[in-house]
């Protein structure tokens, strides 16, 4: 487990809410994958479809959204969803809006990983897992907890925590897995940071160069699908998922909680902004804008991006 949690009484959380049973809360995870213990969070008519089908006991909503959950589900009526998830988060995981260095930090013992080759200065947390015929590079940090797979290759100074890597991995010098994405709300004095209670999950067969970001998942995982290859400085977001198969060039940005479709391919410096979904077989051009979902097999330009042939029109008129 990479962050302690204590177990919440609904009802004591909130006693001036009408709640129909004496709930513990096991978790907090997204209206997707909750289970019937994890309370849930309902912002944005935008996910009206998952909302309707959630297994959650209790949803933090608003006035205006509740009546798209089901009627089993305890609804917790709330002026602003994403503050009062923020303190409820703050209260079942313990230092999940901070990076506290990790404490466990050792040099690794070789008979605890004996068919893993390590470069020097290489610090390991409790509980790591590594499979065999993998090599570490030297001043690389592994915190404790993360789980990497076989025949995998991390370079000079990466620094992993709050991550699961599948087999045949690459991870190339000075990338960063799984510290805390960009999240706060805005206050009066100072802003109130936001937990990340997410992992970074790394599937197999894929590459990540040199200097490239992953966050850790908010409430949800970021994940990037098997076979997918980065290139140097990409920066993946809270939350993102990439699909497998998929090639991202260099200085690509990701906003929190995109889908990435399979088969994607996206030229350098593009952005891709926040909660939006890429089809399948998408191909997006060097310094792209995507504001918009996109649908299945789409090549799109400029911005905000269009499709390649609205694109070509618009700089042939020009």
């Amino acid at each position: 487990m990479f962050f302690k949690k204590k177990k919440i009484n609904l009802k004591r959380l909130y006693p001036k809410i009408n709640l129909k049973d004496n709930l513990f809360i096991d978790s907090v995870k997204p209206l997707n994958i909750a289970k019937k213990n994890d309370l849930t969070f309902f912002d944005t008519v935008k996910y009206k479809a998952e909302a309707n089908l959630t297994k959650s006991v209790a949803c933090i909503t608003t006035e205006k959204l509740k009546s798209f959950l089901p009627q089993k589900v305890n609804k917790i009526i709330v002026k602003n969803v994403l503050f009062e998830l923020a303190k409820v988060l703050k209260l079942i995981y313990v230092n999940a809006e901070l990076d506290i260095p990790d404490e466990t930090l050792k040099k690794p013992k070789k008979f605890a990983y004996k068919k893993v080759k390590f470069g020097n200065n290489v610090l390991i947390g409790n509980k790591v897992k590594i499979g065999k015929n993998s090599y570490i590079g030297s001043n690389t940090i592994i915190e404790h907890d993360v789980v990497i797979g076989k025949n995998c290759i991390i370079g000079h100074g990466v620094i992993i925590r709050n991550s699961l890597i599948g087999d045949d991995v690459v991870v190339q010098d000075n990338s960063k897995l799984g510290q805390k994405g960009f999240g706060f709300i805005p206050m009066k004095d100072k802003n109130l940071k936001f937990p990340h209670i997410g992992k970074v999950i790394v599937e197999d067969n894929v590459e990540i160069a040199s200097g490239c970001t992953i966050d850790r998942g908010s409430v949800d995982d970021t994940i990037i699908g098997k076979n997918t290859y980065l290139d140097n400085q990409v920066h993946i977001a809270h939350n993102v998922k990439i699909g497998s198969n998929c090639m991202i060039a260099g200085q690509v940005g990701f906003a929190g909680s995109s889908k990435i479709g399979n088969n994607v391919s996206i030229g350098g410096q593009a952005g891709i902004s926040g909660h939006l979904k890429i089809g399948n077989n998408v191909k997006i051009g060097g310094g792209s804008g995507v504001v918009k979902d996109v649908k299945d097999n789409q090549i799109l330009m400029g911005y905000p991006a269009v499709s390649l042939k609205d694109f070509l029109k618009k700089n042939k008129n020009d």
